[in-house]
């Protein structure tokens, strides 16, 4: 794949798979809409060892008996599909059944509640509002309850995304990378401007409703932000790797070439053209900046050095001032509009 320049939006490796839920890691990967229902598992909602890894369901609906529910009540079988040709969602699933009416205070009344993948709720006749939830994918439905059991389906079009990034065809350390997930299309201008999810780590399994979305891969804490359009396909995870142009840099305001940093030293680093990137104090400061040419200023007991160096993709490295290398008032200017 071609390399692109940080302010460039790259095209990220997509790897659309089967979705197979039991790599869902609920605790990180799965930010439920809601609480959990007091006392139901955080997690798994109940065993899938029917589901085989495309998430299709041997043998149909999960419903082929209904119990027996007690008397003036009639039971309700639930369940859920990535779509209407695609395989039952075994698991993550969190049911909520409310009336179909407010209460006089405006609240409709949360009249049931389950964390399993097939539920059955014994209702009352009337109406009611089914909603699930599985990750950030959500639907709800209006259904009616007369004297007969029976059993109902919803369809809630969810995938997934997992993401990762890489300098060099190196993998980058989780720790150093986060990522926002937008709605829409960068590249085609229609892009919200509010994460739909803010903060994922490389590994995250993200549940989204199906659809179109850009994720911004931020490495480090300078200037390191890469964009991609990515889709996500009903029942499918899409494995996304990001290539990010960029290099660590230490610097150091030096006596003499190799010798200790001085401490205390207020740092700023800017590009060409002015814009300030990073500032820092400290003896030793360490950046991951995109590849390009910056300078670096450093300002110690009243006085200020520069000097102009390169940063090259997947190249970590040191980059000494010394002291000596007085910055002239010009260049003091294209820096920070200041003369001291």
């Amino acid at each position: 794949m071609a390399q692109l320049s940080p302010f460039q939006s790259p095209t990220p490796t997509l790897s659309p798979a089967p979705f197979n839920p039991s790599q869902i890691q609920p605790s990180r990967a799965l930010p439920f809409v809601g609480a959990p229902p007091v006392g139901a598992p955080s997690g798994s909602a109940g065993p899938a060892a029917r589901i085989p890894a495309t998430g299709r369901a041997e043998g149909g609906d999960p419903h082929t008996i209904l119990p027996q529910p007690p008397a003036g009540k009639v039971a309700i079988g639930m369940s859920a599909r990535f779509g209407e040709k695609e395989g039952l969602i075994p698991r993550g699933l969190i049911w909520r059944v409310f009336a179909d009416r407010p209460e006089a205070s405006g609240a409709y009344p949360l009249v049931a509640e389950a964390a399993d993948p097939a539920p059955v709720f014994f209702l009352s006749p009337g109406g009611y509002v089914v909603h699930v939830a599985y990750g950030l994918a959500s639907v709800a439905r209006r259904i009616v309850v007369g004297e007969e059991s029976r059993r109902e389906q919803l369809v809630v079009p969810a995938g997934a995304v997992t993401l990762h990034s890489d300098v060099a065809d190196r993998p980058l350390p989780a720790e150093k990378v986060t990522y926002d997930l937008f709605e829409g299309s960068f590249l085609q201008g229609r892009a919200s401007s509010r994460p739909y999810y803010r903060g994922a780590i490389p590994g995250d399994l993200i549940i989204l409703p199906a659809g179109d979305y850009y994720v911004v891969s931020t490495y480090g804490d300078g200037n390191a932000v890469i964009q991609a359009d990515l889709a996500v396909a009903p029942g499918k995870v899409t494995d996304a790797t990001l290539h990010h142009r960029a290099g660590e840099v230490t610097l150091r305001l030096v006596k003499v070439a190799g010798g200790n940093p001085l401490p205390e030293t207020q740092w700023s680093i800017g590009t060409p053209g002015g814009d300030s990137v990073k500032e820092s104090i400290n003896a030793e400061p360490t950046f991951v900046l995109a590849e390009g040419e910056y300078t670096a200023v450093a300002r110690f007991e009243g006085k200020t050095y520069s000097k102009v160096f390169n940063v090259e993709s997947g190249t970590n490295g040191s980059v000494e001032v010394r002291v000596g290398e007085q910055v002239t008032p010009d260049a003091l200017d294209t820096q920070d509009g200041s003369g001291d």
